[in-house]
């Protein structure tokens, strides 16, 4: 028989040191300094960018205020000049040329002589002649000169062609501010001239307004217009 193996020496392990509290303290403070140390010498991280300044605020343009709208002024009527009459409300369609020749020296008397033509064939009874009465303070309008022949006793029959020299109101119409000097008739197509003597009470130029009329209803001139005149005096 074989003789069993010979039993192994077994040998004894030997029990690893561990380090005292102490120790161990130490090398936990040591290794934190060490950690600390590397956290320092690692490169910095890049700053992180700073905001931008704020960027200066737009001037907001304030809305311009709205021009507003500029009133369209209304058109006022033109004043009438000195010595205007109003157009009469009733009109006549017989039409007729009307003319006058002012013969009055600066600082004298004299007289303004009117001619009325018929462009219509139908008779006029009354042809009115009317101006302000106002005129009169510079230019005293008149159909005849004052005579003692007219004004006598048992004189002549007086004989005229004009029918009335009424200042108004009147009692056929006539209006306040106005005087009247009727003439008549117009026939068709004839021709009435009408001096009218002119006194001066003021020197100097002056204009005033001459209507003709057939009655109380203003004719109508050869253009179409009212019949109303002018009439300058130098």
């Amino acid at each position: 028989m074989t003789d069993p193996m010979p039993a192994r020496a077994v040998r004894p392990r030997m029990a690893l040191p561990w380090p005292a509290p102490a120790a161990l303290a130490l090398t936990l403070v040591l290794t934190l300094v060490l950690v600390l140390a590397g956290c320092a010498l690692l490169p910095s991280a890049s700053p992180s960018a700073s905001p931008p300044p704020p960027a200066s605020p737009t001037p907001t343009a304030s809305p311009s205020p709205e021009a507003s709208p500029t009133e369209t002024a209304e058109p006022t009527a033109t004043p009438e000049p000195p010595l205007s009459l109003d157009v009469p409300a009733q009109d006549d369609p017989r039409r007729v040329r009307v003319t006058f020749s002012p013969d009055v020296p600066a600082n004298g008397d004299g007289r303004i002589v009117v001619t009325v033509v018929s462009l219509s064939d139908e008779r006029i009874a009354e042809l009115v002649l009317r101006w302000p009465t106002e005129l009169r303070d510079t230019l005293f309008l008149a159909p005849f000169e004052p005579s003692q022949q007219r004004i006598a006793e048992f004189g002549p029959p007086l004989w005229q062609e004009w029918t009335k020299w009424v200042d108004g109101p009147g009692e056929r119409g006539e209006p306040a501010g106005t005087t009247s000097l009727g003439w008549g008739p117009l026939l068709p197509g004839a021709t009435l001239t009408i001096p009218l003597l002119a006194n001066r009470n003021a020197a100097g130029p002056t204009e005033f307004d001459l209507q003709v009329l057939a009655e109380e209803a203003i004719l109508t001139l050869e253009d179409g217009g009212p019949g109303e005149l002018r009439v300058q005096v130098p």
